[in-house]
């Protein structure tokens, strides 16, 4: 049996009407630019999200360029991160000109560990981006306590989190800014590139709003240099559709990963892989659903591929060993956590549309390779 690592084409059958009706109304309107279809689709996001304020923006990278932007974060300055995260993490920072600095993460959840993001903080540290990696949250409490004392502004990479929670309250409504990417393969996900930001404050908001439009206002009058951060009309038009079904999707990734986790639990037992936990204090949302193989992690992605089933490896490589970081000074056995998972992750269909047999088929194969 044939397993896609993620089925795009399964979830479009189940909405497809209503997303074709959406689409084609913004197409019969000509408003492309903004307008109320991105309005309203802000407005939603701010409620799921338990803040008071979204911004619609073209990319979950670019939310994050515009949030460290609105911060006022640029040279001189000093940003704490994770290097076991997608490059636009880190990217961000780079771009705005300030320094990424980078933190080790906890070994059995992925997440920034927070003493040694607390090691790293120097007078230059300017903010910390955390990030909710995979769907399930940063330990906030702990970080926000640190940021606190020292006067650091928290911006959550919550591009993988959209719909998870910690001790209560949703991803991107803890930091001073939340950051989500709707690439099409996130749990929501648009037709193509967006993003969102969102904040509780009101001065933020402004800011975010007059930088995602080069910086003008009126038109034609910058008092700032901001960029084209703007969310497509007809992406907002998709995204709101699927905003409707997230909550239902997100409870399959849910059975999925419980199901996976009931029938590798002897495997686990065994040593011979670790599964990902829940969180006592939050809720997952299962992005991707990702092992770790210690020593064999290669050997079982083969077997797998041999028989019609995608994994994937979120991330092969820490970003503190990128060739393009290498002026930050960081080698390899640096951040022995994140470079350890970086050989050892493998990442399995976790699509909400994944069938019954599908599951035992990438289950009965995992376990056939380890006899």
């Amino acid at each position: 049996m044939t397993v896609p690592f993620f089925d795009l084409q399964a979830q479009y059958r189940t909405i497809q009407d209503a997303v074709e009706a959406s689409v084609l109304d913004v197409l019969r309107s000509q408003s492309f630019i903004l307008g109320p279809r991105v309005a309203a689709f802000e407005a939603a996001c701010a409620e799921a999200c338990d803040v008071p304020h979204a911004v619609g923006v073209s990319s979950g990278t670019d939310a994050l360029l515009l949030a460290l932007t609105a911060l006022g974060v640029g040279p001189g300055d000093e940003v704490v991160t994770t290097p076991f995260t997608f490059f636009a993490t880190v990217g961000a920072i780079a771009r705005v000109g300030a320094r990424p600095v980078f933190a080790d993460i906890e070994p059995e959840s992925f997440q920034l560990d927070p003493e040694a993001f607390q090691a790293a903080v120097t007078p230059r540290t300017r903010a910390v981006v955390p990030v909710h990696l995979f769907g399930r949250c940063a330990p906030m409490d702990r970080i926000l306590a640190i940021a606190g004392a020292h006067g650091i502004a928290v911006v959550e990479d919550a591009a993988q989190a959209i719909g998870s929670t910690y001790q209560g309250r949703r991803a991107g409504s803890m930091g001073d800014v939340g950051c989500f990417s709707f690439f099409p393969t996130k749990n929501l996900g648009g037709a193509g590139d967006g993003g969102l930001v969102t904040c509780r404050d009101a001065a933020l908001h402004d800011r975010l709003l007059l930088l995602r439009n080069h910086g003008a206002r009126p038109k034609y009058h910058h008092v700032q240099v901001g960029g084209n951060f703007r969310l497509d009309a007809i992406q907002a038009a998709v995204l709101h559709v699927k905003l409707g079904h997230l909550e239902r999707w997100t409870e399959s990734r849910r059975r999925h990963a419980a199901g996976y986790r009931e029938r590798l639990a002897d495997l686990e037992a065994s040593g011979a892989v670790m599964l990902p936990r829940e969180d006592p204090n939050g809720r997952h949302v299962f992005n991707q659903f990702t092992l770790r193989v210690p020593g064999r992690r290669d050997a079982l992605r083969a077997h797998l591929a041999a028989r019609d089933i995608g994994t994937e490896i979120y991330y092969p490589e820490p970003l503190h060993v990128q060739p393009c970081f290498r002026d930050l000074g960081y080698r390899s056995g640096d951040l022995p956590c994140a470079e350890d998972a970086c050989a050892q992750v493998l990442s399995l269909p976790i699509f909400p549309e994944l069938t019954p047999p599908q599951i035992d088929a990438v289950v009965r194969e995992i376990r056939a390779f380890f006899g």
